[in-house]
């Protein structure tokens, strides 16, 4: 189901349109998408949540070749992502928005971050950060193996693969 609904800009009061998505995951559960784009200030919007209740879990899936940044990954705004070999972990915070994505596109959040420590960070800061870049470009070309781990402790995530491997989740997640 699709609806749009017209409302306010958050940021500057413009009329905008608020897109509403439902879509089912399978063996996963029903999911709402909130989307909202500004033409006028650019401001964007984009959020998961899931529509029904489930157990906390926690998925662990190894990336090992080009074919699997495709996977599709669903985080909810409770989830926790962790890379063990590159360091990095994406805790949620007080703002924090769910997303459909694939592997890929967690990189590309990472990079994205990865540019502001290149810009802003200190010289430790920026050769850690271009060594990470330079980690994930190899990774894209099949050279290399990564860990994803999502921890969710209301279970509205997901790593859609068979080889993904759903585990017990834990409290230290």
């Amino acid at each position: 189901m699709k609806q749009e609904v017209s409302g306010s800009c958050p940021a500057c009061g413009e009329e905008v349109d608020w897109l509403y998505t439902t879509e089912n995951i399978p063996y996963f559960a029903d999911i709402l998408i909130i989307t909202c784009s500004c033409p006028v200030c650019g401001y964007r919007f984009s959020d998961v949540q899931n529509i029904s209740t489930n157990e906390p879990v926690r998925y662990r899936f190894t990336v090992s070749g080009e074919e699997d940044l495709s996977v599709r990954v669903v985080r909810s705004g409770t989830a926790t992502i962790t890379i063990p070999e590159f360091g990095v972990e994406i805790a949620p915070g007080p703002a924090c928005e769910g997303f459909v994505s694939n592997v890929e596109g967690i990189l590309c959040r990472i990079e994205h971050v990865l540019e502001s420590v290149i810009i802003d960070g200190d010289d430790t800061q920026r050769r850690n950060a271009i060594s990470l870049k330079e980690k994930m470009a190899d990774l894209r070309e099949g050279h290399g193996i990564i860990t994803i781990i999502i921890g969710d402790p209301e279970g509205n995530s997901l790593i859609d693969s068979e080889r993904a491997i759903k585990e017990e989740y834990q409290e230290t997640d």
